[in-house]
């Protein structure tokens, strides 16, 4: 039982090895998916990540283990995961669930806001749920 969400958010981030956006760059190259759980109206308002898959939050852990029967098509054994949100808050949390169902998978300190931020690439959006961002 936690007393605070601090203590959940402290809890969940020690779950993970949380990855600077260079960082996810790079994973991506190696393999890695970005995910972004935001609703649309904040990819709207703040862009996407060209590559990444669009998954609201809601239905993120049955979208992305591979034997849930609502699984997406990049949903496999071993997939690498990057949950990406607005500012690295709500990915903690999202990224600590998929790890407690035997998924690897971190965010991206300070989300998308710190994306943008490292002059990495992002487009308008928002993007269809359930699919990839184009570039």
């Amino acid at each position: 039982m936690y007393t605070s969400v601090d203590e959940l958010l402290a809890s969940a981030r020690n779950e993970l090895t949380r990855l600077d956006p260079l960082e996810a760059h790079a994973r991506l190259a190696a393999g890695a998916l970005i995910v972004d759980i935001r609703p649309a109206w904040q990819r709207k308002i703040d862009g996407e990540i060209p590559g990444s898959i669009v998954v609201e939050r809601n239905h993120l852990e049955w979208r992305l283990h591979p034997e849930s029967g609502a699984s997406l098509p990049w949903a496999r054994p071993g997939q690498e995961w990057i949950v990406v949100c607005t500012e690295g808050y709500t990915s903690s949390l999202a990224a600590s669930a998929l790890v407690s169902l035997g998924l690897p998978a971190s965010d991206i300190v300070g989300g998308i806001h710190a994306w943008r931020a490292a002059g990495l690439p992002v487009v308008a959006g928002p993007s269809a749920i359930e699919q990839i961002v184009e570039s």
